[in-house]
């Protein structure tokens, strides 16, 4: 059997050494041919060598992977379950040395699956937990979603607007004026003429001749 042998650290300062001096001992003493694989200060998003990896092995370029621990392959449990699944579905062996899980056991298999069932469990209770909040949130008459795009800053008064206007400066430059946006400043451009009436006797004319 080929198996892959994966080993990875986050920082620079650290080494694989230690992880792949145990598994190199394991797959020789199980008699396997291996692949080294290394990956060094990984981030969330970026893991170009195990990204490489986990497609190779879905081809089934290698008969299993070994890892020496389960977070050393996967940085959350869906991930994790998800590629297992992955891998069990093509045949492809999962051996986490520290863990001592191997897919291709039926003590592999049982230990996956009360794995599968805790993260699916996980994710009913982060969602029940959110629904709950969302729910919460609602009764305390709080505005849920995401502000839209220019709102972060106060709006400004109509007149003042309307003064700077009439003065002949630029949207950019009134926002920059008064400590707001561009958004508000078109708004209350807008607002100056759907609603004249809000504007000082003085700025009306002066603002429908420009």
């Amino acid at each position: 059997m080929k198996v892959a042998i994966y080993a990875r650290v986050s920082m620079t300062d650290q080494t694989t050494e230690t992880q792949l001096y145990a598994l190199k001992n394991y797959a020789e003493r199980m008699g396997w041919d291996y692949e080294i694989f290394e990956e060094i200060m990984s981030t969330r998003k970026t893991r170009p060598v195990q990204y490489g990896l986990y497609s190779r092995l879905l081809k089934k370029e290698y008969d299993g992977l070994l890892i020496y621990k389960f977070d050393r392959w996967a940085r959350s449990t869906s991930e994790l379950v998800n590629h297992m699944r992955d891998f069990e579905s093509r045949g492809v062996r999962f051996i986490s040395y520290t863990e001592n899980v191997d897919l291709g056991t039926s003590t592999g298999k049982l230990l996956f699956t009360i794995i599968a069932a805790m993260a699916e469990f996980e994710r009913e209770l982060i969602r029940e937990r959110t629904l709950a909040g969302l729910a919460r949130a609602r009764a305390q008459g709080k505005k849920l979603g995401r502000p839209i795009k220019g709102k972060e800053k106060p709006k400004p008064s109509i007149n003042k607007v309307a003064e700077l206007f009439l003065g002949g400066m630029s949207i950019r430059d009134m926002a920059k004026e008064l400590g707001t946006t561009k958004y508000w400043i078109e708004w209350s451009l807008k607002e100056m003429k759907d609603r004249p009436d809000k504007l000082k006797p003085s700025f009306r004319r002066g603002v429908f001749t420009q």
